[in-house]
């Protein structure tokens, strides 16, 4: 499915404020304050990202492409799994404490959040994956064509009717548009490691 097909035919959890098809890449522009995270450590529910979204199979994955050119604080794009309100996987590279960081955030009812700094990839095309087998969603990410590293590795309900796609929030400010310039739906990856 092209950007331009998932535009058309996937649904919004929150309208951005604007996303536009330009030379094959979706720019979607953030609206200041959107966020996703559910209590934990912060105390406060976000339930404001932009993200766009289709069924996902119970053995599948996707990738999402995206370029990282963006750096004011807590910028994030990626990818978005969402079962539920309370339930879903947020995963890409966010700006924190000036230093782009590729991460998860899993949430079960509490979010939780894992980072690593990847200043490496500002500047270059990323690409995140998530595989959905079994009880399990495997997370990978790279830049460029560099092998895919992996994420996370976290808990989804098999049974559990999963919608996915990119996202992008910025919980700060205003004036984030990102670029992504790619979306695939795949085979779910064979092995963890």
């Amino acid at each position: 499915m092209s950007l331009a097909d998932l535009l058309s035919q996937g649904t919004w959890t929150t309208p951005p404020v604007s996303a536009v098809v330009v030379d094959d890449a979706l720019h979607v522009t953030a609206a200041e304050g959107s966020d996703a995270w559910r209590h934990t450590a912060y105390g406060f529910v976000h339930d404001t990202e932009h993200a766009l979204l289709e069924p996902l199979p119970a053995t599948g994955a996707v990738e999402v492409d995206f370029l990282l050119d963006y750096d004011g604080e807590f910028d994030q794009a990626g990818l978005f799994l969402r079962v539920s309100q309370d339930e879903w996987v947020k995963a890409g590279v966010e700006v924190s404490d000036g230093v782009a960081q590729v991460g998860a955030v899993v949430t079960h009812g509490r979010s939780d959040w894992s980072v690593a700094p990847v200043p490496e990839w500002v500047g270059r095309r990323v690409t995140v994956r998530a595989s959905r087998s079994g009880d399990a969603v495997t997370v990978r990410a790279r830049a460029d064509e560099e092998p895919f590293r992996l994420v996370r590795v976290a808990h989804l309900d098999p049974g559990a009717d999963v919608t996915a796609g990119l996202y992008c929030a910025a919980p700060t400010h205003a004036g984030l548009t990102v670029r992504f310039t790619g979306y695939r739906r795949t085979d779910a990856d064979a092995a963890l490691h």
